[in-house]
C-alpha cells in the first residue's frame, strides 16, 4: 500500500542544502515502521486527544480530536479507529477525508520527556452499525492505516511541571544539550557538517542508545 517514497523532492532539496540527507535516511531506515511498538500502543490507547491534519486541493485543515482515554482503539498491527462525535456541522476533517484519504496525525504528551508519535495515514470513513457500535456516542468512525515514525521530545514543553524545554535556543544560554537520538551509533558519525552537537556526541561514544 505504501508505494510512494518517504521523502519528496522538496524535502530532498532541503536535506541536501543543509547536509541532512544521511541523517534523514538513517532515521527512515531505523525508525519508520508499520506495526505499533508497545509504548506507542500505550500512549495512543491512553490519550485524551490527538491532532489531525487533512487536505484536499487548496483546502487544508488541522483539528484536535478528543475523548476519554480509550476513545482511540487499535484494531490492527498498524490500524486505529476513532469516533466522530456530534460537532459543528462544518465537516472539515471528514469532508477532506472523503475526497483525499491522506492524513497526518500527532500524538503528544506535554511532559517534556515522552516521544511524539507521528503518523502518515490513509483514512476511511465507516458508517456501518458494527463499526459505530464499537465507539459509544459515535456518529461516524474513522479508520486509519498508519505509517509510524516517532520523534524525540526535544522542544516539547513540560506543561505538567510548568517547565520550558531545555533544548530551545535562548539568548545568553549557550548551546542547548544534544537530544538523545544524536548519540545513537547510526547517527552520530553522519550528522551534518555544521551540526552544533557533532563534536560533543562523537567525543562521548559511551552515550549510545
Amino acid at each position: 500500500m505504501w508505494q510512494r517514497p518517504f521523502f519528496h523532492e522538496g524535502m530532498r532539496d532541503l536535506q541536501d542544502r543543509f547536509d541532512g540527507r544521511r541523517v534523514a535516511e538513517a532515521i527512515e531506515g531505523k525508525r519508520k515502521h508499520y506495526e505499533f511498538w508497545d509504548d506507542e500502543k500505550e500512549m495512543m490507547q491512553n490519550s485524551a486527544f490527538f491532532i489531525i491534519a487533512t487536505s484536499w486541493q487548496d483546502y487544508t485543515d488541522c483539528s484536535i480530536k478528543s475523548g476519554d482515554p480509550g476513545f482511540v482503539k487499535i484494531v490492527g498491527p498498524n490500524v486505529i479507529e476513532y469516533p466522530e462525535y456530534d460537532g459543528n456541522s462544518m465537516y472539515r476533517t471528514l469532508g477532506n477525508i472523503s475526497r483525499n484519504p491522506n492524513v497526518g496525525l500527532l500524538f503528544v504528551r506535554f511532559d517534556g520527556k515522552s516521544r511524539r508519535i507521528r503518523v502518515n495515514g490513509r483514512a476511511a470513513i465507516l458508517d456501518d452499525a458494527e463499526a459505530i457500535g464499537r465507539h459509544f456516542g459515535a456518529r461516524l468512525v474513522v479508520r486509519i492505516e498508519c505509517e509510524i515514525y516517532p520523534n524525540c521530545p526535544r522542544y516539547v514543553p513540560d506543561l505538567e511541571g510548568a517547565r520550558p524545554s531545555s533544548y530551545v535556543p535562548r539568548e545568553g544560554g549557550g548551546t542547548p544539550p544534544p537530544p538523545e537520538w544524536k548519540h545513537r551509533d547510526y547517527i552520530r558519525d553522519i550528522l551534518p557538517a555544521d551540526d552544533p552537537h557533532a563534536s560533543m556526541v562523537r567525543a562521548d561514544p559511551d552515550q549510545d542508545r
